[in-house]
């Protein structure tokens, strides 16, 4: 199964996070897929960034976001299932 989830980067006590599409049974911060966004939990009003046209692709072709992805992915405006949220 294909995965859309954060890949743990930064330094200790300064985590940035890259949203990746993984497959599952790799490690967190093994080989990706492709890297589609950005996640920086510290920054100011939680930075996010990340290609919406690439995660509406994998999220077609069968990819599952995690739980905080899906999370990540609601508050940039893009519902689970793919289609956008009008804000």
């Amino acid at each position: 199964m294909v995965k859309i989830r954060l890949m743990k980067m930064g330094a200790k006590k300064r985590p940035d996070y890259r949203i990746v599409v993984q497959d599952a049974r790799k490690p967190r911060n093994g080989t990706t897929i492709e890297e589609i966004g950005q996640y920086h939990p510290i920054a100011d009003g939680q930075e996010t960034v990340f290609d919406v046209e690439r995660a509406k692709y994998w999220i077609s072709v069968g990819a599952q976001p995690t739980e905080m992805v899906k999370k990540i992915f609601r508050q940039g405006g893009l519902a689970a299932d793919g289609k956008a949220i009008s804000k």
